[in-house]
């Protein structure tokens, strides 16, 4: 990031702060993807709290954002097994703050399995979370009557143009490996796996390109929506896989399992929005499929008589060329620090709850201030 984009990053942040300053500053750990534009949202993260660690998602690091991040903060190594076990998440909350009030930013409901037990165990006094995601906005959802607030951020108006851009960055990303191998998405019937907020921007960008897109969905309501917009809808899943060359998994949760992977048609690319772990059950295909590499992050999967290629290892493919989705990212960044005054007020039940259209409008008209010249 060049000097006088950073100022004006930072000149931003700061304006927001102003505006979502709270009146006691609480512990935070904060979850997020730590690529090269993330140390601006780090700091305005410590100017409104007491931020305590950072838990970089592990696929998605850049070394130059790690190393500066880590020179005031914590960085600590994240996996879902850290926060499965109560007792192994309790003995880490008690080592970054103990005693203290505490607020979680979240990207894809990492605490959510020990959310209950961190409530109660914890001996500071666990404020709440602020998920960003929609996977990680379903896990707390989930939970019966969560025992906190979750503020979530993963359906808000302002994150509209992140998920439009992100969605172009995984076509974009997808077609970039493909062609490494001397292949291209024309004559390749594609398959969408959820018509979310991603799903919808993929089909969109892949029907613009003049591929042939069929769309699964579980929703029904999603697949009558896939339908007006003029995409053919699958009914069940193992017939559309037959028939797709290429597959984009977009759903925030299991997309394709151990016995969904045999339909895929010989020759079929695999590429996915989210970590494989979320995506897709690797664990669960069958024993008599070998892997070997066969280009750049292309994995091709065989046995007799069927083969595949898993793009990126099962994981997000559009991180290998920076995920970057320009200056609205800041927009959804600021929606996250405006809840962190909301966790820091201690006046919400708990639950599910979102920012108000109020504070939205202000970030909004900030962020144009800025990046709208």
């Amino acid at each position: 990031m060049e000097t006088f984009e950073r100022a004006k990053l930072d000149a931003y942040f700061a304006k927001i702060a102003a505006q979502f300053m709270p009146e006691a500053l609480p512990a935070t750990f904060l979850v997020t993807h730590l690529l090269p534009e993330r140390p601006g949202f780090v700091r305005a993260v410590a100017a409104l709290s007491r931020l305590r660690a950072v838990l970089p998602k592990p696929k998605s690091i850049d070394p130059a954002a790690f190393r500066e991040v880590e020179q005031t903060v914590p960085c600590d190594a994240l996996s879902r097994e850290l926060f499965a076990n109560p007792d192994t998440a309790l003995d880490y909350f008690e080592s970054r703050a103990t005693g203290e009030p505490l607020a979680l930013l979240d990207v894809g409901g990492y605490f959510a399995p020990v959310l209950f037990d961190l409530h109660g165990r914890f001996s500071g006094q666990l404020l709440g979370v602020i998920e960003d995601t929609e996977n990680g906005h379903c896990r707390y959802a989930e939970l019966d009557k969560p025992p906190c607030p979750v503020v979530s951020v993963a359906r808000s108006p302002l994150k509209d143009p992140e998920d439009f851009l992100v969605g172009q960055s995984v076509v974009f990303s997808t077609e970039a490996l493909m062609r490494g191998r001397g292949d291209i998405l024309h004559g390749r019937p594609a398959l969408v796996i959820g018509f979310g907020k991603l799903g919808s921007s993929i089909a969109r960008l892949l029907h613009a390109k003049g591929v042939q897109v069929t769309v699964y969905d579980i929703d029904p309501v999603r697949r009558t929506q896939a339908l007006s917009q003029g995409f053919a809808v699958a009914r069940d899943r193992e017939s559309a896989l037959t028939g797709a060359g290429l597959v984009l998994c977009a759903t925030g949760a299991v997309s394709l399992r151990g016995e969904d992977f045999p339909h895929l048609r010989n020759g079929a690319y695999v590429s996915t929005v989210t970590s494989s772990e979320d995506e897709l059950e690797l664990a669960g295909l069958p024993e008599v499929y070998t892997r070997a590499t066969v280009g750049d992050h292309v994995t091709r999967y065989q046995t007799t008589g069927h083969y595949f290629y898993l793009l990126n290892g099962g994981n997000a493919v559009n991180f290998l060329h920076g995920a970057s989705v320009g200056p609205f990212i800041f927009l959804v960044q600021a929606e996250i620090l405006a809840g962190i005054r909301m966790l820091a007020r201690g006046d919400l039940d708990p639950g599910m709850h979102e920012v108000s259209a109020i504070d939205r409008a202000a970030i909004a008209a900030t962020w144009l201030n800025y990046f709208n010249r």
